[in-house]
């Protein structure tokens, strides 16, 4: 059996928030040394909530444990085709619920929000933003795939994450860095995403997925057959060890996959 990825279940989001911002302190201080940048991808849902908790807590001592926003470029795993300032926009939940509370001495990270002038157009919208990641990741010399320091995603009922859904051409997709798409089963329909092998050559990949809720689906993702071709699966299999899993209790009741005890 190959490399596995890595669950953890915490007993609450509070305890989940402390070891997720000491593990995405170890990734930026890793991207630091890297290329002194860290390069993050951040997905809807509840992670921004969460990601605000784990991240604007007071700083615990040295530099180990701080983040230095300054230093952060903040990509979207994936946007709806919506104005900045729509309910819907992942844009707008991660503004309201982490950049804007960012205090002025942590810094202010360098963010990617998408073109609103291609709304009306996700093909030329998603060329857009891969043109921006090209500028970011491929300004020196060609790369076949950018590496993001970071991914941070969320698992969706269904077993999606970012805009790939379960048994969607997209899953196939293997030139294009950015993807549209017209025909999202969740609405809104149209969307653009990260692809599958952009997520799986993310130096690390991080879930976050709270809730009973939750649990069936992780069942399935972890547990057996069918799920590893989910898209959460698809992800753990192509990213096997560098995927880790934040969970709570309530989340992973019943998932006979082991957890890890400690980062």
């Amino acid at each position: 059996m190959g490399k596995q990825p890595n669950l953890y279940a915490f007993s609450d989001i509070p305890t989940l928030a402390r070891t997720l911002r000491t593990y995405v302190i170890q990734c930026q201080n890793a991207g630091f040394e890297r290329h002194g940048l860290f390069k993050v991808a951040v997905s809807g849902g509840s992670l921004p909530s969460t990601l605000a908790k784990a991240l604007l807590e007071p700083e615990d001592g040295g530099s180990e444990d701080a983040v230095d926003f300054a230093k952060w470029e903040i990509f979207f795993a994936d946007e709806r085709a919506v104005p900045l300032d729509h309910a819907d926009s992942n844009y707008k939940l991660l503004k309201d619920e982490l950049l804007d509370k960012i205090p002025k001495d942590m810094g202010q990270p360098k963010v990617h929000p998408v073109n609103v002038n291609f709304l009306d157009d996700v093909q030329e919208m998603a060329d857009q933003y891969q043109d921006a990641l090209m500028q970011s990741f491929a300004a020196k010399d060609s790369v076949k795939l950018p590496i993001f320091d970071l991914l941070l995603l969320g698992c969706g009922p269904d077993g999606h994450t970012c805009s790939l859904f379960p048994n969607h051409e997209l899953l196939r997709e293997t030139d294009a860095w950015v993807a549209p798409i017209e025909d999202s089963p969740k609405p809104p329909a149209k969307r653009i995403t990260l692809s599958l092998p952009v997520v799986t050559h993310g130096t690390k990949v991080a879930f976050v997925a709270t809730g009973a809720g939750k649990k069936e689906i992780l069942k399935q993702i972890f547990d057996t057959e069918d799920g590893r071709s989910l898209p959460c699966g698809l992800v753990n299999e192509g990213g096997a060890e560098k995927v880790s899993w934040f969970t709570d209790n309530g989340a992973v009741e019943g998932v006979g996959f082991p957890r890890r005890g400690s980062l």
